[in-house]
């Protein structure tokens, strides 16, 4: 074997064990078409190949293809005729080796092989359900809710899934499917009118659960325990009058409860369903009086979890935003002024030296120096106004922000109200994104006029700058966006924009801020 031919197959074996749902594929397919009679060998190697060859699709069918087959036998058992002496048609369906003799009430006691059927085909949809809880399985959300809720992890409540509502509605009906789904004894006279109000009483259930979940968690545990006292009542009362019934009419209506047919063989499996729906029963009852506060609390824990989620993200950004403008300013030191002050003293110390022997050159040198540390100065006070412009320190954000639209090249207007002074790095933020979105309402979208806006209410500072430029501006290109985002980050701040083709671009900033009454800042008009 080549090397090529080992990966390979390893690589397969390796996918077929992470989708090992595949490989009950054959056994589903050997079950529904009655293995090992007729063409049941072909469907069977046929299902074993497919599996191998594409083991994640037969891995996302099988939990549905399980269900279905446990429907098939629930069918089955429902389907058969409840009159004696009719001519018995065998339907292999156990494994175990059970044969569904059409019109034989003896063919499906429980002491028999056929009563298997009805714990084979609940077996069978409760492997579905349960590979449906299985993380990223296709289809699984709702079961896999449902289960965090019985858990109370995920984030969920501890509470009563209301997805358990629709199981409580199948065992209903199973227990009186031979007059919904089959319309036997003439319950509504005719068979697609039972089956009708079958199929209403799903739908409507699936309503509640979407709908109504905490009624469709209190119907589900009353029903419950509806089945519950039905099943331990059924050995001792209920059965004496339908064996009355069955002598007197010759006909007997079959009732089927989880996984048993109610008759004289199944009192103690019936017992013993109903203890157990009981016990479930009564332990989820006291999860519906904290169903309110089980799902506030629950939703705090989400919302804290997303914060926490938030402030990990945005500290990390603000490390790195600090980080990268240290070095910028580092940087700008050890190039700008730095390398000014160095110049200035080396012309200094030439002019000591050259002063008695050359004053002319000497004063020459000095005014060098006096040029080179004016332009230090002024590229220190550049730097300064990087970190905090003076005038926003000085004099406050909205004069701050009328000193930005008096520079601007176009005509901008003004409209700030603010009863008070923002935090100092609330505001620098602030002030910055708006200096950004100007910058780019000249650089990128051409803009002839810009409205900026700034005002405080219901806890928040808004801004708003809107431009007449082409638009076309998106957060998710660029750096200058997505700059303005990682500033206002860490104060939980947000950034909209809306910049259709064509313009207009308008910036909308909004910050969760208390203010100050020290200043009152009003500011409007045009620049």
């Amino acid at each position: 074997m080549t090397t090529t031919a080992r990966l390979w197959g390893t690589s397969k074996l390796a996918r077929l064990r992470a989708n090992w749902p595949a490989l009950l594929l054959p056994l589903i397919f050997a079950q529904a078409f009655g293995f090992p009679y007729e063409l049941a060998w072909i469907i069977v190697v046929a299902a074993a190949a497919f599996a191998v060859l594409a083991p994640v699709g037969c891995a996302n069918a099988a939990p549905f293809l399980l269900i279905a087959l446990g429907i098939l036998g629930f069918f089955e058992m429902h389907s058969l005729p409840i009159q004696w002496g009719k001519e018995s048609q065998p339907v292999l369906y156990s494994l175990v080796g059970g044969y569904l003799y059409r019109g034989t009430w003896l063919a499906w006691h429980t002491s028999g092989p056929a009563g298997l059927v009805l714990a084979e085909a609940l077996a069978y949809m409760s492997a579905g359900v349960w590979l449906l809880t299985r993380p990223n399985s296709p289809g699984g959300t709702a079961v896999r809710r449902a289960v965090a809720q019985l858990r109370g992890t995920g984030g969920q409540p501890r509470t009563v899934p209301p997805l358990l509502l629709i199981l409580v509605i199948f065992l209903w009906e199973e227990l009186f499917a031979q007059r919904l789904w089959f319309g036997q004894l003439g319950w509504l006279g005719f068979t697609w009118g039972s089956r009708l109000l079958a199929a209403l009483i799903i739908a409507l259930g699936l309503a509640v659960v979407r709908w109504v979940p905490r009624a469709a968690a209190v119907l589900a545990v009353t029903g419950i325990v509806f089945l519950a006292l039905f099943g331990m009542a059924w050995p001792f009362i209920l059965l004496r009058i339908d064996t009355v019934r069955a002598v007197e009419t010759g006909r007997v209506l079959v009732l089927f409860f989880g996984a048993v047919p109610l008759d004289n063989g199944a009192g103690l499996f019936a017992l013993a369903q109903g203890i157990a729906l009981l016990v479930a029963g009564l332990s989820l009852t006291p999860r519906l009086l904290t169903w309110r506060a089980d799902f506030e609390l629950a939703e705090r824990a989400r919302v804290l979890a997303r914060r926490v989620d938030r402030l990990t993200t945005t500290r990390g950004d603000a490390t790195d935003t600090a980080v990268a403008e240290l070095r910028r300013i580092e940087r700008d030191l050890h190039d700008g002024a730095q390398a000014r002050m160095v110049a200035v003293g080396m012309s200094l110390r030439t002019a000591e030296k050259v002063l008695l022997a050359d004053p002319e050159a000497a004063l020459a040198l000095v005014a060098e120096a006096r040029e080179a540390s004016s332009r230090a100065i002024t590229e220190l006070r550049d730097l300064v106004r990087g970190v905090y412009p003076p005038v926003l320190a000085d004099r406050g954000l909205a004069e701050a922000v009328r000193n930005l639209a008096l520079d601007a090249v176009m005509d901008v207007g003004v409209d700030v109200d603010l009863p008070g002074e923002p935090p100092m790095p609330v505001a620098a933020a602030v002030y910055f994104a708006v200096a950004e979105a100007l910058t780019n309402a000249v650089r990128h979208a051409y803009a002839r006029s810009v409205q900026i806006s700034v005002r405080y209410a219901g806890g928040k500072l808004r801004a708003s700058v809107i431009d007449d430029g082409w638009g076309g501006a998106d957060a998710t290109r660029g750096t200058g966006l997505a700059g303005m985002e990682r500033r206002l980050a860490p104060f939980d701040g947000i950034l909209a924009v809306s910049s259709p083709a064509g313009g207009p671009t308008i910036v909308a900033i909004e910050v969760p801020c208390a203010l100050s009454a020290t200043t009152i800042s009003s500011t409007r008009g045009t620049a």
